[in-house]
Order: structure tokens, then C-alpha cells, then sequence
């Protein structure tokens, strides 16, 4: 929906045309996109056309991009102790003197 409102400003009922889902469905979709900021709605007679509102898309972008750098260092962090891992289970298993293997 966001990409389509980008390109053009449509009517609900021209946007809900494209989707597999009521209008209702539509119209409650754009309703929370319009409360995340990320549509703008505007009355052209008796139409409401809804557009993206790129600034907020933008800050959106950059908000998720911090998130999956974040993500991306946690998963590498944790690759890195789990490949350490095996070598130190074997240091801590090892027999002491006197035991037997």
C-alpha cells in the first residue's frame, strides 16, 4: 500500500482494488498507517486520497535499519561464542589426573 500511495495519491476505493481483502479491511489499514504517520489523507470533493508521506518513511527506514544493524551484531556475537564453544566443553570435560577417560 505504502509503495502504490508513493507512486500516486488514490482513493480508498481505487487502493482496495488492487488487494484480496473487503474494503473495510483497506480502509482499516490505511486507518493505522494514517496513525503511524506513514499515509497523509486528503478530501478531493467527495473522495479521501491517500498519499505516503515520505519524510516518515524515511525516519522509518532509518529506525529499522539501526534495528537490523543491532540484530545483525547480536547473531554475530553469538556465531562467535558457539563456534568457541565446542573447544571449551572440551577443555572443561578433560579427565583430571587419576581419572579414568
Amino acid at each position: 500500500m505504502l509503495r502504490r500511495c508513493a507512486r500516486d495519491a488514490l482513493s480508498v476505493s481505487r487502493l482496495a482494488e488492487a488487494y484480496p481483502m473487503s474494503f473495510a479491511a483497506v480502509q482499516k489499514h490505511v486507518a493505522v498507517l494514517e496513525r503511524a504517520g506513514l499515509v497523509v489523507k486528503e478530501r478531493r470533493g467527495r473522495e479521501q486520497l491517500v498519499r505516503t508521506a515520505p519524510e516518515a518513511l524515511g525516519r522509518a527506514r532509518r529506525a529499522l535499519d539501526e534495528l537490523e544493524a543491532a540484530w545483525r551484531g547480536r547473531v554475530e556475537r553469538m556465531s562467535d561464542l558457539l563456534a568457541e564453544a565446542p573447544e571449551a566443553e572440551s577443555e572443561t570435560h578433560q579427565p583430571t589426573e587419576g581419572q579414568s577417560r
